[in-house]
Order: C-alpha cells, then structure tokens, then sequence
C-alpha cells in the first residue's frame, strides 16, 4: 500500500509547486456555473438544417406557439 502512495507522488513534476502559484481566485466562475446551462447535441441532419443557435431557438419557438394554439 506504501509503494502505491509513492508512485503517485512521483507523477507530480517538480514545476507544480502550489504553494508558489500567486493570483489565483477561488470561484471566479462560480456564477456562471450556477446559471446553468443547457447543451443539446444536435445529429448531423438536423445540425445542417439549423446552422446556428439562433436558427434553433427560433424554430422551437415557432413550434411551441403552434402547439399553443392546438390546445
């Protein structure tokens, strides 16, 4: 168990010295990563019929107000 512990502490190469890394801020993107996000991967089909993220939204929405008014 020893000889395990060991090894890994050899991977680090002698450069990473943490505690000289100077400006460094805690939770600069914490924000960002608590709005959220929502990533949808498209096939590559449907990719080439809508090029562009504005493309997407704007056929959903198109989409959504049909579905709105059948109801």
């Amino acid at each position: 168990m020893k000889k395990e512990v060991d090894e890994l502490e050899d991977e680090l190469r002698p450069e990473y010295d943490f505690a000289a890394m100077q400006g460094g801020v805690r939770g600069k993107y914490v924000q960002r990563y608590r709005s959220g996000t929502n990533l949808v991967l498209l096939d590559p089909d449907i990719a080439k019929a809508f090029p562009t993220d504005a493309s997407v939204n704007e056929a959903l929405r198109l989409l959504v107000k049909i579905a709105d008014r059948q109801q």
